[in-house]
């Protein structure tokens, strides 16, 4: 080995040391549907929501276990001292010669009635609004839509005096008539059977000489189905919860809904020698909210179905 090679051998400069490489910046997860970001004042404003809806349901439960004495003496979301759950609900489908039972039955006839016939007519109306090109199709928009603005009760005197004259009060038929009309059933059957049936598949039918009524009921009925079950539930919930009209229109106790007749016992307090049945309007409006979860809970698999309609395009 030379000297000058000893000599650049001793004065190289030792290798810098590689600079280590900071580490990339996190980029925030973008929020999808599907995989939604996590949202705090999100959450609590559920939370809040969520308390909102369960605490008057839970005092509800928790106060039809209690007698007429706990009822009034211990705290309102805390069970008394016996629960007489059973021994409430049987006072109160025995009370006044099974007066609940009556108004029951009652209000099953008026949803079955009236709200099965506002949602056969908002399908069959909405379907052919949909499907058919027709004169007048874009006056009878317009008045749909006028009719979803006006609210039930600026209508209840007019048909108050209606059904009047017609001898039509104090019937059920007063309750029912009115309820068969649906104009928000009717524009969302339209909104859903522009999108949910295919006119492409329609005409394919009518190629093969598939008449109209066989076209509807075989092709068109199962496509609305979804449709079809949220209408029938909206219809069914303002049909039951029907207060303003049957008090307007019914005055013989045999012909009550459930609201009616509850109203009527709480009202018997206030009566000069009226018996205070608190215990059992209570129980009661439970016993009354229980077929309305229950029709949600059997139903809500056909209204499921319907919520991803239209989120893929072809």
């Amino acid at each position: 080995m030379t000297a000058s090679a000893t000599t650049d051998r001793v004065q190289r400069p030792a290798a810098a040391p590689r600079p280590v490489p900071e580490p990339a910046p996190r980029r925030r997860r973008p929020s999808t549907p599907l995989n939604p970001r996590r949202s705090v004042p999100l959450t609590l404003v559920t939370g809040l929501v969520l308390v909102y809806t369960l605490l008057p349901l839970c005092w509800l439960v928790i106060n039809s276990t209690k007698n007429k004495r706990d009822l009034l003496d211990s705290f309102g979301l805390w069970f008394g001292e016996d629960v007489n759950l059973w021994d409430n609900v049987s006072r109160t489908l025995a009370y006044d010669d099974g007066a609940f039972v009556r108004w029951l039955l009652n209000t099953l006839l008026y949803v079955v009635a009236g709200a099965g016939g506002a949602t056969v007519l908002a399908v069959l109306g909405g379907y052919a609004l949909a499907k058919y090109d027709f004169p007048g199709r874009r006056a009878i928009f317009a008045v749909v839509i006028g009719a979803v603005a006006v609210p039930g009760t600026a209508l209840a005197v007019p048909t108050f005096l209606m059904f009047s004259s017609m001898g039509l009060t104090n019937t059920p038929w007063a309750v029912i008539i009115p309820s068969v009309i649906s104009p928000f059933g009717l524009y969302l059957m339209w909104v859903f059977a522009s999108e949910a049936v295919p006119a492409e598949l329609l005409e394919a039918a009518r190629i093969d000489g598939s008449g109209e009524v066989r076209t509807f009921f075989r092709i068109a009925l199962p496509l609305l189905m979804p449709g079809t079950i949220t209408v029938l539930l909206f219809s069914m919930v303002a049909t039951w919860n029907n207060y303003f009209l049957p008090l307007i229109m019914i005055k013989d106790p045999a012909w009550y809904p459930l609201t009616l007749g509850l109203d009527a016992w709480n009202a018997q307090a206030q009566t000069a020698g009226g018996e205070a049945v608190f215990d059992l309007i209570i129980t009661g409006s439970l016993l009354t909210i229980l077929p309305i979860v229950v029709i949600f809970l059997l139903l809500q698999r056909y209204w499921q179905s319907g919520l991803s309609a239209g989120s893929v395009k072809e």
